[in-house]
């Protein structure tokens, strides 16, 4: 079995993008900072908080977090929107009412929705990202291969859905009311899930040789777990497949701040002089 270590990768872009803001800090005197809006207080949040908070921090981007009750969320995304100092938004999901998700991550300014939420983004979201880089660094090409997509989410589906097209990749996507759904994923070369449902993927329902990026994320017995089922590790050693930890994860915290440098970077970008 080959394992997809996104962790090692993310070590790699970890040290160049510490590279890039000290050439913010230093030449253009510009300190990146991501604010992070959370209307929910649970602990499956509060470690995707660290976690950011943490990585910000070993590369020298601060990391506000901003605690908000729902109703105030309108009046302090338009508050960040408006402040210079602030490069990047983020609104932290799920929101206590999730009804207004659509409503209230348009209010994120185009240039700092760094999560690419809103309706005109100008990143790509983290995961999908991550996933593409991921496969990158493994010099594994989707061109020409029979690519599938298990789950249209807003937040990995249906963003990656686009960005593989826009590649020149076209994936089968399949959703709930798909018609025979572990066939159609035995017929892949390449399976990439995220519909946070545990144990989705059997290993009877993988192709051998087949890639297995597992991007879902859900919770069972009070462990956070993925789309593919424990068996898969157990009984395929003939797959190329992400681990149970240190997969898509690692990269995804990696390409959010990546979308954070690159709002920086526009405030850098308006500050030189015109040749």
């Amino acid at each position: 079995m080959r394992s997809l270590n996104g962790k090692e990768l993310a070590e790699y872009i970890k040290e160049r993008q510490a590279k890039q803001v000290r050439q913010l800090r230093q030449s253009y005197g510009i300190t990146p900072k991501l604010a992070i809006v959370v209307t929910v207080d649970n602990p499956v949040i509060n470690v995707y908080l660290k976690l950011k908070k943490r990585y910000g921090t070993e590369i020298l981007i601060d990391v506000d977090v901003h605690h908000a009750k729902q109703n105030e969320v309108k009046e302090l995304l338009n508050k960040l929107s408006k402040d210079d100092s602030v490069h990047a938004i983020i609104v932290q999901l799920p929101l206590e009412d999730p009804s207004e998700t659509e409503e209230i991550v348009n209010l994120v300014a185009p240039e700092k929705d760094v999560d690419g939420l809103g309706k005109n983004p100008n990143f790509d979201p983290a995961t999908p990202l991550a996933i593409l880089w991921l496969l990158s660094g493994y010099n594994i090409n989707l061109v020409g291969k029979d690519v599938v997509l298990v789950g249209r989410g807003k937040l990995v589906g249906a963003p990656l859905e686009q960005m593989l097209i826009a590649s020149g990749v076209t994936p089968r996507v399949l959703v709930k009311d798909t018609p025979n759904v572990p066939k159609e994923i035995a017929k892949a070369d390449v399976v990439i899930t995220a519909t946070g449902v545990a144990g989705l993927i059997k290993p009877s329902m993988i192709k051998h040789g087949a890639v297995v990026v597992d991007a879902g994320v859900a919770s069972e017995g009070g462990k956070t777990v993925g789309d593919v089922a424990p068996e898969v590790f157990e009984e395929r050693d003939d797959i190329t497949i992400t681990p149970t930890k240190g997969g898509v994860g690692p990269l995804t915290v990696c390409a959010l701040f990546e979308n954070v440098i690159r709002a920086s970077q526009r405030i850098a970008d308006a500050k030189k002089p015109e040749s």
